[in-house]
């Protein structure tokens, strides 16, 4: 799939790439779906969850015609904060109700209505108030919502905390850095500026800084273009990668 912009930086020319984590990360996603369970993507940050996850939905929506909502907190939100992001991402009409109970009834009664898949984000802020909340509702009969969670480690520690929610969780999927070996598969994959590069100089790249972070490969690549611009070259050698390693210390 051609990528107009990376998500990390804005990359002409790079492509999303079917990284066996993305493979894995599209089937749980979509047994996640069929099932209307839920389930937890986690790793560290830069390996590529979030990307995989967006590019895996945005093929159940093309698909299936999956209503797919997405969703962002910041700093340990309350049940309360919970509430008003999904009236806002639900785009329900009038003003949110005042009282707990009264807003919550007006949730379940919206998420009743038909199949939703929600994509939870940065989900290492959310503490045990707000996991539980959407385990409030994910736990109503009525409802008929599936729920990815993505987040870095501490998503999955904040989850395994919590026994009545992790227990419910239906796959749990670990993001991990590229191996060397799938360094060399993916990368001259991910930007035309790897392909010609003799592979010994991309595993070069790959120990002094990407080290299998896709991000940071990300990141690396718009230097390595640059300098390959500004110094007229064909493609990357050891002198132009120690450039662009300058600009990362």
């Amino acid at each position: 799939m051609a990528a107009p912009t990376y998500q990390y930086v804005d990359l002409p020319d790079a492509s999303i790439v079917t990284t066996k984590a993305l493979l894995t990360a599209r089937e749980n996603i979509a047994d996640t779906v069929a099932a209307r369970a839920m389930m937890c993507i986690h790793g560290n940050a830069g390996f590529g969850k979030t990307l995989a996850v967006n590019t895996c939905l945005h093929e159940l929506e093309a698909s299936r015609g999956e209503e797919v909502c997405r969703v962002t907190f910041r700093a340990r939100p309350t049940a309360r904060a919970v509430r008003y992001e999904l009236f806002e991402t639900l785009r329900l009409p009038g003003e949110p109700p005042r009282h707990p109970s009264e807003f919550d009834r007006l949730l379940k009664t919206a998420l009743s209505e038909r199949p939703r898949t929600f994509l939870v984000d940065e989900a290492q802020w959310l503490n045990g108030e707000a996991f539980e909340y959407f385990r409030y509702l994910w736990d109503e009969p009525a409802t008929q919502i599936a729920i990815v969670f993505v987040g870095g480690a501490g998503a999955h520690t904040v989850l395994r905390r919590e026994p009545m929610l992790s227990s419910r969780i239906f796959i749990w999927q670990q993001f991990t850095r590229l191996t060397p070996e799938e360094v060399l598969d993916v990368v001259p994959l991910f930007h035309p500026v790897w392909e010609d590069a003799d592979p010994a100089d991309n595993t070069f790249a790959d120990e002094q800084a990407a080290h299998g972070n896709f991000r940071a490969w990300a990141q690396l690549t718009a230097h390595v273009r640059t300098a390959m611009e500004r110094m007229d070259r064909p493609r990357p050698d050891r002198d132009l990668l120690r450039w662009a390693f300058s600009r990362l210390a």
